[in-house]
């Protein structure tokens, strides 16, 4: 049992003998009126009256078997009625959760009683209504401990512990839950100090006090304060010793875990589950796996610790021989094997598990969705996001959030819009979780304006929602853009953060503000006391290597504090190849090979340098390198989302049913071009023939056969959005640019490294990309 757990059921015990929680965190008023007088028009009626009496049975009998209506007809036909008729009515309807029926009849009763009033301040702080709960309690004519505990109970369980505090101070009466619960509420609110002193106040706690507060030391990781508690404890129970010895376990002292566990007078399931717990917590599995078979029993949580502890060596041979030994299998368990599949790269396995569950909660979709997502199946994870809809499964944040990232990452944008409208009926829009993640889809997608729509409504925006934003700018080339939501963010009082500091790094490097950049850079660690990484040193050598400012750039590679990496010699072969310094690209290159070799990206750099200078025998070496290293050109391949369908090219794609009519398009296409004063740029060919074959091969590239059917399939007036796996090359960066201005239309071009809006034959770039 995880330490969590066994605090979680402390705090249940604690919340079982005070009034019940809310969650609602609104401020309310904390002045205390004297009592009111009691009056009564007339002396209430005998609750012993025999007729009245089984009335009132027969009312407490239907509401506790949910009958309310039945309940009623029988108030309804009493003759006589006395004030525990009414609270039997009131808090019947309070119990099957027919709150504003309770809250009527409270309203309508002639005489109320102290156990009425309590009842009602009880049903308001249920139904997260503490003002109200505040004014019953002022109204209140008499009260006793019970109100005043769920005053305090309603305070405290909802965060407000000073308010919680003052009912406590000024209670005439207090009992042990008076103390419990605000024992329990600066326990969960973190306030373990105060904690502390309330507990050294008082000699006669109860038991479940000191495990509360042991409890709240081990949470933080007091470890040594939590045992010296331990130690004084005057008597003990199991919940105590599981604290101690998952405490240890959970914080890597398994030794001391092991000892406690041996001493332990009284061991429970929860006390073994906590020793396997802990040792697969910290990677011990023959430990787990021992401890786990000498169980004399076992629960469901003593078998999914074990098969999460399977599932993170990758041992799923194992996870699954004991999956199937399960005597009972709960969601949980079936969800922790999907996820290992999933994590494994077995994604048909994790969907014949899928198909084979008895029954599924969100967590069992968000799994498989996200499997397939990450094991490039996207199509399919989208798929499986409108058959969780159809199952009726409630959306959730995670099913959200993996949904959203699934159409960024194939720049599904109308499939994005579908899900973002179920984000906004859902009413998670506003929040950073699920707002963070559809501005980052939106980015992804190449919609600009609908991003900044969605940062605009992120009620509470968090640091990552202006890393997004700021990023999202720069990667789109409109770095200006950038910085100026850099200078915003710091006018609302956020610190910028290493991921900050990287995305305006990336912003002046794409849009050559190499001076802005260089001073970002040198004054970071002073002015926001973030100290310059490997991925800021990097983005440095490209911001310079990019301006051809070389000199500066391997300067700053010898006096780094890090050794380069292979980015940082990767970032120097990309500039190499703008400027065509091929003998400083060779030594990049061959810095990057002794430490990635198998750096597809890098090998078609060089080779691109080797060919742009006409040195073909080197393409050909560099070739036959890549062959004996074992390193294959990743195919390039485009896509464009036409009507809520992926239609995906490769270079001179002979596939898709639209071939013919996208050829001729293409073929028309290349004579305005030509006419408009496009040449193409056959030195980008990696292969020594004629200059003609040459203009065939790049006329029939992925992204251009991707931008002629957008053209051809999505209506006028709308953006052609093309995504391509690896980057562009310079000639379809050309050509593009003439076409956008030949057919007068804005096309958004993201590669593997930036995007590009092409748009009356210009491109976001400014071609310095």
């Amino acid at each position: 049992m995880r330490g969590n757990d066994v605090f979680g059921l402390r705090m249940r015990q604690l919340r079982s003998l005070s009034a019940t929680t809310t969650t609602t965190r609104t401020r309310t008023q904390t002045t205390f009126p004297k009592p009111k007088s009691a009056k009564h028009s007339k002396p209430p009626l005998r609750d012993y009256d025999p007729d009245i009496l089984k009335w009132n049975k027969s009312i407490s009998s239907h509401m506790r078997n949910g009958h309310c209506d039945s309940a009623l007809r029988v108030f309804n036909t009493m003759p006589r009625r006395s004030s525990v008729s009414y609270n039997a009515m009131i808090s019947g309807y309070l119990r099957n959760g027919k709150f504003h029926l309770a809250r009527d009849l409270f309203d309508k009763m002639p005489q109320r009683d102290l156990f009425s009033w309590n009842v009602m301040l009880t049903g308001y702080v249920r139904n997260r209504r503490l003002g109200d709960a505040r004014k019953v309690f002022d109204l209140m004519p008499e009260r006793d401990v019970v109100s005043w505990n769920a005053m305090l109970s309603g305070y405290a369980q909802n965060g407000f512990v000073d308010e919680a505090r003052e009912v406590f101070d000024r209670m005439p009466k207090k009992n042990s839950i008076s103390w419990n619960g605000l024992l329990a509420a600066y326990v969960q609110n973190g306030r373990i100090e105060e904690a502390r002193r309330l507990f050294e106040s008082k000699l006669d706690w109860d038991l479940i006090s000191w495990n509360c507060l042991m409890g709240g030391y081990v949470n933080r990781m007091m470890l040594i304060d939590a045992r010296r508690l331990f130690d004084q404890m005057p008597v003990r129970d199991e919940i105590s010793w599981n604290t101690m010895i998952s405490g240890y376990a959970q914080n890597g002292n398994l030794l001391e875990a092991r000892r406690l566990f041996e001493e332990s007078p009284i061991r429970d399931v929860f006390t073994w589950t906590s020793m396997v717990s802990g040792y697969v917590q910290n990677g011990m599995l023959d430990e787990a796996g021992r401890v786990f078979d000498e169980m004399p029993e076992k629960n469901e949580v003593s078998y999914n610790s074990m098969i999460s502890g399977y599932v993170q060596c990758k041992k799923m041979d194992l996870a699954r021989e004991l999956f199937e030994a399960m005597p009972f299998r709960s969601i949980s368990s079936w969800n922790t094997m999907i996820t290992g599949y999933c994590q494994n790269n077995d994604i048909d396995q994790a969907r014949k598990l899928f198909d084979m569950m008895p029954q599924r909660d969100s967590v069992s979709w968000a799994a498989i969705i996200a499997g397939y997502a990450q094991n490039g199946h996207y199509e399919e994870a989208l798929n499986m996001f409108v058959e969780m809809k159809r199952d009726g499964e409630s959306l959730n944040r995670a099913t959200f959030s993996c949904a959203l990232s699934t159409c960024a990452d194939i720049a599904a944008l109308e499939l994005g819009k579908q899900v973002h409208g179920q984000a906004v009926k859902s009413g998670y829009e506003s929040g950073c979780f699920v707002g963070n993640a559809l501005l980052g889809m939106y980015f992804k997608c190449g919609s600009l304006d609908e991003a900044y729509n969605v940062f605009e409504g992120i009620e509470a925006k968090d640091i990552v929602s202006w890393n997004t934003i700021l990023a999202g700018y720069a990667r789109h080339g409109f770095g200006r853009q950038a910085l100026t939501v850099f200078e915003s963010m710091k006018m609302a009082g956020l610190k910028p953060d290493e991921i900050t500091m990287v995305g305006v790094l990336s912003a002046c490097s794409h849009t050559g503000l190499t001076d802005r950049g260089t001073e970002y850079f040198y004054s970071m660690d002073k002015d926001y006391g973030v100290t310059p990484t490997s991925k800021h040193y990097t983005c440095m050598i490209d911001l310079l290597g990019r301006a051809g400012r070389f000199k500066e750039a391997l300067n700053l590679m010898r006096n780094m504090p890090y050794e380069p990496d292979g980015a940082a010699w990767g970032a120097l072969l990309g500039a190499c190849r703008i400027h065509g310094n091929t003998e400083l690209g060779e030594k990049a290159a061959e810095m990057v090979f002794k430490m990635e070799p198998h750096n597809t990206g890098m090998y078609v750099l060089l080779s691109n340098l080797y060919a742009a200078s006409g040195r073909w025998v080197d393409v050909g070496k560099m070739r036959s390198k890549m062959k004996d290293v074992g390193v294959q050109k990743l195919p390039g391949y485009s896509w464009v989302e036409v009507q809520n369908k992926i239609h995906k090219f490769t270079v001179g794609d002979c596939f898709h049913p639209e071939k013919a009519r996208i050829y001729a398009f293409l073929e028309e296409l290349d004579l305005k071009m030509k006419r408009e004063g496009y040449v193409s740029s056959t030195k980008l060919v990696l292969h020594d023939v004629e200059e003609e074959e040459k203009e065939h091969m790049l006329k029939y590239h992925s992204e251009k056969l991707a931008v002629a059917f957008g053209i051809l399939t999505i209506p006028s007036g709308r953006p052609i959005r093309v995504i391509k796996n690896l980057r562009v090359c310079e000639d379809c960066h050309n050509a593009i640019k003439y076409i956008s201005k030949i057919v007068g239309r804005l096309i958004i071009l993201r590669d593997s490294h930036r995007f590009h809006h092409f748009n009356e034959g210009y491109c976001s770039c400014g071609d310095y990309w």
